[in-house]
């Protein structure tokens, strides 16, 4: 099952845990009213798993592919991870499946809180489009994901503040209706 929290507000290694004091758990409830939708698939087999060429279907996710984020796998690794860390939306969803290795993707909540979401092998995340998040690896320093698309793929990252972008506008309109 996914593990949750909120943030402390430390400037320390964004790799490391920053679980707030007292400690503060976010559970799938609290993710999906902010948009963010989870699974649990068996990565040893997404080759072939009936469960997420389901998902795949029903969500039309038609393009993917693997990358592995390493210091020995991905060209410019620090200055990706920087890019990653720094935080930002998209117009479309983010889906992202860990395949080995974990990390943590951050969100913002309705009150620009972080969310620290603890991804590991087998997790699957939807982010909507608008959101505010950032992505960083934990301290092991390794994930290997599957990325997925409706349509072609498109990369743009657009940095905080986008707040002038329609994507956001509907998200932040989507968070006033399930308040």
């Amino acid at each position: 099952m996914v593990q949750a929290w909120y943030m402390d507000e430390s400037a320390d290694d964004p790799r490391r845990p920053h679980r707030a004091e007292p400690s503060r758990p976010v559970g799938l409830e609290q993710l999906r009213r902010l948009g963010v939708l989870y699974w649990k698939l068996d990565a040893d087999k997404h080759e072939n798993d009936p469960e997420l060429e389901k998902i795949r279907k029903e969500r039309n996710y038609s393009w993917m592919d693997i990358i592995t984020i390493s210091k020995d796998k991905l060209p410019n690794y620090e200055e990706k991870l920087r890019m990653f860390y720094e935080e930002h939306l998209h117009v479309d969803e983010e889906i992202r499946y860990i395949l080995d290795g974990s990390g943590y993707f951050d969100v913002r909540d309705k009150d620009e809180k972080w969310i620290r979401i603890f991804m590991e092998k087998g997790d699957m995340i939807t982010l909507p489009a608008g959101i505010y998040h950032r992505f960083t690896l934990d301290e092991k320093n390794y994930v290997k994901a599957m990325r997925l698309f409706v349509g072609q793929p498109v990369w743009t990252a657009y940095n905080r503040p986008a707040d002038h972008l329609e994507a956001r506008g509907q998200y932040v309109r989507f968070l006033a209706q399930t308040a």
